[in-house]
């Protein structure tokens, strides 16, 4: 048995796991308090950036920008719907599609958690300095564009209890 593995770099998905879980760390608090998961804050967020938009979100989109695959996707959004955050319809260009759309509830929520997920931010920044933060930011933009091929969307889930 060797006395050392063969790894030469350190573990980066696990690293990034890690950060993302400390950054969670300061988030969950205020998303529990609403009885939210994070799988929900997700699509609550992504609604919330594509709120100006009248004819909703097609669920493939929330899917993709929420990280989430179909069936987690259709069970987080029966449950946010019975709760009175979102509406879904149907697409009235292709009645085979939904589009989803967060109720005014659910975007007050986004406002209201914003404020708190912003200041968590404005703090990250003022301890790692604005420099560092947007050279972080690129440097992830980076990696993504570089491990993604530019035909194939992301299709995994990061999130396995859903």
């Amino acid at each position: 048995m060797p006395a050392t593995t063969p790894f030469i770099h350190r573990n980066l998905p696990r690293l990034l796991l890690q950060a993302r879980e400390a950054v969670m760390g300061h988030t969950r608090p205020s998303l529990r308090e609403q009885g939210l998961s994070d799988q929900q804050w997700r699509v609550l967020r992504v609604l919330g950036e594509h709120a100006g938009d009248p004819a909703g979100v097609e669920t493939g989109r929330v899917a993709r920008e929420a990280y989430l695959l179909g069936p987690s996707l259709t069970g987080v959004l029966t449950r946010m719907e019975r709760d009175g955050l979102i509406s879904r319809s149907r697409c009235p260009e292709d009645a085979r599609r939904t589009v989803v759309r967060a109720t005014p509830e659910g975007l007050a929520l986004v406002d209201m958690l914003s404020k708190t997920i912003e200041a968590h931010y404005a703090w990250v920044e003022s301890q790692l300095g604005k420099p560092k933060l947007t050279q972080l930011y690129a440097l992830l933009d980076e990696l993504i564009a570089l491990e993604q091929p530019a035909d194939a969307p992301a299709t995994t889930d990061p999130d396995t209890d859903e």
